[in-house]
């Protein structure tokens, strides 16, 4: 399989995962709104809303991670780089790409590790009483997804020359 078609593959995944995330944030948002309803109108606070919200926290901060790149929505100053030739503008690209797969990489892993701890352990929620692994494994999947698709834009970058990249740079 080519490196364009592997990305395209992983770009509609990208995208369900993000769609994922936005499920996760208006169930939050319906769960939330159910618990100040139930504290402030009926003066019966739901205990379980506090733990629930934040223990989907975590998926939801990494679920549109790799969305964000496939946007190219980091914020990125490039008034010096703009400057200099395509050449440097790729090394730039480059070295920008490189810190975000090591990032990357190392979150993913620290994720893995917590989700397969949670798992071991049996942990559960203190009220909710769920298994904590369920929580972390969205996440660290979200982080390797990440991994995987800066990984594969690393690589195309790579392989393009510097006078072909114009979304990259």
């Amino acid at each position: 399989m080519s490196l364009s078609r592997t990305i395209a593959l992983f770009e509609r995944v990208v995208i369900f995962m993000a769609a994922l995330g936005g499920v996760l944030v208006l169930i939050q948002m319906v769960w939330i709104s159910y618990g100040v309803f139930t504290r402030y109108a009926m003066n019966a606070p739901d205990r379980m809303v506090t733990e629930a919200t934040a223990l989907l926290l975590f998926p939801v901060a990494f679920a549109g991670l790799a969305y964000a790149l496939r946007e190219d929505a980091y914020p990125r100053v490039t008034m010096l780089t703009d400057r200099f030739g395509p050449d440097a503008r790729k090394g730039f690209a480059l070295l920008n790409m490189g810190l975000m797969l090591a990032v990357g990489l190392f979150f993913s892993l620290a994720a893995i590790k917590a989700t397969m701890g949670a798992f071991k352990s049996g942990a559960s929620s203190e009220i909710l009483l769920w298994p904590r692994y369920a929580f972390w494994a969205p996440g660290a999947a979200a982080l390797v997804l990440f991994s995987i698709y800066a990984a594969l834009r690393f690589a195309r970058l790579v392989v393009t020359p510097a006078r072909d990249l114009k979304s990259e740079i």
